[in-house]
Formats: C-alpha cells, sequence, structure tokens
C-alpha cells in the first residue's frame, strides 16, 4: 500500500498548513474579513472535516474515533492560542464548527467502510 505514505505527508502538511493561517494576523489573509459569520463557521467545519477525513484515510494504528477526538484537539489547542493572539478571537462556535466537522467526518469514514 503505497499511497499510505502519499496520504500521510498530505496530511501533515494540511496540518501545518492550517496552523500557520491560525496564528497569523487575520487581516494578512486575503479576504478574510470579508467572511460573514456563517461564512466563517462553514470554513472552520470544512476545513475540520477535510482533516479528520484525510486524518481517517492515513489509517494511523490508534481507533478512528481517537484519530478525530486528537484533531478536534488540534483545533482546541488553535483556539486557546487565538485567546491570547493580539489579532485573533477565541470563539466557542468555531469550536463548534469543528467538532461539527470532525463528527460528520466519522460518520462518512464509518459509512464508506
Amino acid at each position: 500500500m503505497q499511497k499510505l505514505p502519499i496520504v500521510r505527508g498530505i496530511f501533515y502538511f494540511s496540518l501545518l498548513i492550517v496552523f500557520f493561517l491560525s496564528v497569523v494576523n487575520a487581516n494578512d489573509i486575503p479576504r478574510f474579513n470579508a467572511l460573514s459569520f456563517i461564512s466563517d463557521k462553514f470554513i472552520h467545519f470544512l476545513i475540520y472535516f477535510y482533516l479528520a477525513y484525510v486524518g481517517l484515510l492515513c489509517k494511523f494504528r490508534i481507533p478512528d474515533y481517537l484519530v478525530v477526538f486528537i484533531i478536534f484537539i488540534f483545533g482546541l489547542f488553535i483556539e486557546i492560542i487565538h485567546f491570547y493572539h493580539p489579532y485573533r478571537f477565541f470563539e466557542y462556535f468555531d469550536l463548534l464548527a469543528n467538532l461539527i466537522g470532525v463528527t460528520i467526518a466519522l460518520l462518512v469514514g464509518r459509512l464508506k467502510n
């Protein structure tokens, strides 16, 4: 199964990109200020759905629910950073959107198998 190292590389690279975009000044991200509350939460949902789904495709030697939980904790860690970040804000609704994204990815992953 030679696809596994490629998928894992994509997964780790995606985590780095999400982390980087989450800690830079939001004004440095093009069109960031144009996002509405709903579209911002939808983007959170999509990002964490994507991260969880790709994480599940990696077939780590831990249960799927633990992979999804770790990705959610990654999002929680980023929100805690936002609490202290001068140009970002901690938002419970971001966490909720992340949780919905990883949960649906887990459901889709289980339905696929």
